[in-house]
C-alpha cells in the first residue's frame, strides 16, 4: 500500500542512496506492483546488457543523453524521452557522453529487484563482474555474455 505524500528531490525512501557499480540509485516509491528510482550515471558508466524475464521497465530521461542496446539495436535517448523496455527484451544502458545523465527508472512488477540494489550496493565499479551475474541471477535478473570481441581469434 502506498501512502500519499510527496518524496523529495534529492531523497529517496527511508532516506536511501545506494551506490550501484558507480552509479547513485534513490528510491522514489516501491508497491508490490511497482518500483521507482532515480539513477545518477557519471560519464563512462553503463548497466550492461541483460533480460528481466518476469518485469516491464522505464526511463524518463531527464539530463543527458542514453545510448542503448535495444534487442540487439543501437538506439539513443534524450530529454523528454520514454524508454520501454518489454519484459524478456535484452537492453543495455550506457552513457558515452561526457555529461552526467539523470533520469527516472521504474519496472513492474516489483518482484526482487529492491532486494538486488540492496545486495549491489556499495560493490564499487571495480566489482568482480561473476559475483554481479551470480548475486542478480538470483534476483530474476540475467546478464548476457559480452560479445565476442573483434580481435579475438576464431
Amino acid at each position: 500500500m502506498m501512502d500519499a505524500g510527496v518524496v523529495g528531490s534529492g531523497r529517496g525512501l527511508e532516506g536511501i542512496t545506494w551506490n550501484i557499480l558507480g552509479q547513485t540509485y534513490v528510491p522514489k516509491a516501491r508497491t508490490e506492483d511497482c518500483f521507482s528510482w532515480h539513477a545518477t550515471l557519471p560519464p563512462g558508466t553503463f548497466v550492461p546488457p541483460h533480460i528481466h524475464p518476469d518485469q516491464d521497465e522505464y526511463l524518463y530521461i531527464l539530463e543527458g543523453r542514453f545510448d542503448f542496446l535495444l534487442d540487439g539495436k543501437e538506439a539513443v535517448g534524450e530529454p523528454g524521452d520514454l524508454i520501454t523496455l518489454p519484459r524478456g527484451v535484452p537492453h543495455g544502458i550506457f552513457n558515452k557522453s561526457d555529461q552526467t545523465i539523470k533520469t527516472l527508472f521504474w519496472v513492474t512488477p516489483t518482484l526482487r529487484l529492491y532486494d538486488l540494489f540492496w545486495a549491489l550496493h556499495n560493490l564499487g565499479p571495480g566489482a568482480d563482474p561473476a559475483e554481479v551475474v551470480s548475486v542478480s541471477a538470483a534476483h530474476a535478473i540475467d546478464f548476457l555474455p559480452p560479445p565476442p570481441s573483434e580481435d579475438a581469434e576464431g
